[in-house]
């Protein structure tokens, strides 16, 4: 397939990342590695030599150290046995064929590069410090995979190390270009360009990926003026993707308040839970969960609020949020508000009502959250993401 989009002409390199240091798959050879193909549009392309630091091997090559602590090793300047000529002349005493001129001998005798010998030869001082380390080449084993404790890790199963999107990024363009991503995921690409000072266009097909990037983005680059384009910014587009797809409209309105889709956004039988959130009440790793109910219609009633109660009981939950586009009914209010009470365990003080009720209005003008013990610590789902350490600049925004 990128053949008949490149051009097989234009095919550059097959790179092998190694993901990870061993995969135990049962009767065949472990799966470690990802395969990533280079292509370019045509034979003129931009490409930067990126490199790698040296092995500890190649290192103790250099085993001579200078007063100032300068590692280096010495490399012969005689052209003898080198077909090409050379340059016959004496240097302070040593006569031979070398290999550059007379001038370029003195130049690095007055930068203190040159090593004489006690047997009567001169040698170049190369040291250790000066190189910029080895290019890199087609087999990536330096780049770890994103563990269940990296910090970095958002809870998008198909994220990538921001280290290797850089890596890609660095190599293919030069700051200011332009980076497209069209199955930008959880936006580790568009995360990558930003901290390289790359202008950036994202495009994925679901709402909740964008409000993933979307949050992502801001979390790591407070400030940064980004523009979304597709998914809900008011009631009247929130009804409109209601309408066109519910499952859709479901997941967007979960990543409203940092929940996960149940079962990894597969499409089937309602269970009565469209996401999840787990939380950690008392600090020791024994995570409760909170089931999510998402309603788009515009019939919601009291028995919706009953099979709420239900779901939480069968799934052993410890709060349930009702999400709707519409304005509750007293009834749903008053069955929700029947609710036992759930009494935090790190904060006795805080009583969280069992069942709440959210609208999308009220999410997206923000005078509505979810009220569970870890709010304001995250819960166990998307992650927020870190804050760049670097200020990469605000480049304009593209027109529409």
């Amino acid at each position: 397939m990128l053949d008949a989009v490149f051009g097989f002409e234009n095919y550059q390199n097959e790179i092998t990342w190694k993901r990870t240091t061993a995969h135990n798959d049962t009767k065949k050879f472990g799966k470690n590695t990802d395969i990533i193909f280079f292509y370019t549009k045509t034979d003129k392309f931009t490409f930067n030599i990126i490199y790698q630091p040296y092995d500890e091997e190649y290192k103790a090559r250099f085993r001579n150290i200078d007063k100032d602590g300068r590692r280096w090793a010495d490399y012969d300047l005689s052209a003898k046995g080198l077909s090409g000529g050379g340059y016959i002349y004496e240097y302070k005493g040593y006569k031979s064929l070398w290999r550059c001129p007379i001038e370029t001998m003195k130049k690095y005798d007055e930068e203190g590069r040159l090593h004489f010998t006690k047997t009567g030869g001169i040698r170049f001082k190369r040291y250790l410090d000066d190189m910029p380390g080895m290019p890199c080449q087609s087999l990536w084993d330096d780049i770890s995979p994103i563990n269940s404790q990296a910090k970095e890790r958002l809870g998008y199963p198909t994220q990538k190390p921001l280290s290797l999107l850089e890596r890609i990024i660095q190599a293919s363009s030069n700051p200011g270009d332009i980076v497209l991503d069209p199955f930008c995921g959880c936006g580790t690409a568009i995360h990558a360009a930003q901290k390289l000072n790359r202008r950036w266009i994202g495009i994925d097909i679901t709402c909740l990926a964008i409000s993933l990037i979307e949050k992502r983005m801001k979390e790591a680059f407070p400030g940064l003026k980004i523009d979304i384009k597709g998914t809900p910014k008011d009631i009247e587009s929130a009804m409109d993707l209601a309408r066109r797809d519910k499952y859709q409209f479901q997941w967007w309105a979960i990543s409203l308040i940092d929940a996960v889709p149940y079962q990894d956004k597969k499409k089937g039988a309602d269970s009565g839970i469209d996401g999840i959130i787990f939380f950690d009440d008392e600090g020791s790793g024994k995570y409760k969960k909170i089931i999510i109910s998402v309603k788009g219609g515009e019939h919601i009633n009291v028995s919706m609020i009953r099979d709420l109660k239900g779901t939480i009981e069968r799934e052993n939950a410890a709060i349930g949020i009702f999400i709707t586009l519409f304005e509750p009914t007293e009834p749903m209010k008053k069955e929700a508000a029947s609710a036992p009470l759930y009494i935090s365990q790190r904060y006795p003080s805080l009583k969280c009502p069992s069942i709440q009720i959210l609208t999308i209005k009220g999410l997206l003008d923000g005078t509505e959250k979810p009220i569970y013990p870890n709010v304001l610590l995250h819960n166990i789902g998307f992650k927020k993401s870190e804050k760049e350490n670097t200020a990469a600049p605000q480049n304009d925004l593209f027109s529409s």
